[in-house]
């Protein structure tokens, strides 16, 4: 009985010991994003965003047309948890355009729900703001307009 304990306890031990430490990193670097629980995120993806837009907006002068559109949009959708200008539920988005790019704020506008699970900024944000963005039902044509929208009203 007692070497049945001991035995026991020797085993916990080696199982703990094996399981624990530097999360398998033998060279203390940091682990991959697929060891993280981020997935495997490409750097297109981590600058731009998880979404349907996967490649650069073609930006040109502003289009006066779409930025009328975006500011509808901005007024019915995003105004409930954004303001420009001050955080509100969610952050400014008065100087959005010059901390992310054009595809990440589409990406983040038509694909909320993955940004906030996978993209470390996404969940950057939802650790600080303690709330989820939530999809707005948006079209590409749509998150093309609130960029633009955003690109006019940029502090």
């Amino acid at each position: 009985m007692k070497y049945g304990i001991t035995i026991t306890l020797i085993i916990g031990a080696m199982l703990l010991w094996s399981c624990g430490g530097n999360g398998g990193s033998e060279s203390g670097t940091p682990q991959t994003a697929q060891n993280s629980g981020q997935g495997e995120l490409t750097a297109w993806e981590l600058e731009n965003g998880i979404g349907p837009i996967k490649s650069d907006v073609k930006l040109g002068p502003i289009d006066d047309a779409l930025v009328a559109t975006g500011d509808k949009i901005f007024e019915t959708k995003c105004t409930p948890c954004h303001k420009l200008d001050e955080r509100y539920i969610g952050p400014a988005l008065g100087d959005v355009t010059k901390r992310r790019t054009p595809e990440f704020v589409m990406n983040m506008v038509l694909n909320p729900d993955e940004m906030v699970k996978k993209h470390p900024e996404g969940k950057k944000m939802l650790a600080e703001f303690l709330a989820p963005m939530t999809f707005q039902n948006i079209s590409e044509e749509d998150a093309r307009a609130l960029l633009e929208y955003l690109r006019a009203n940029t502090k």
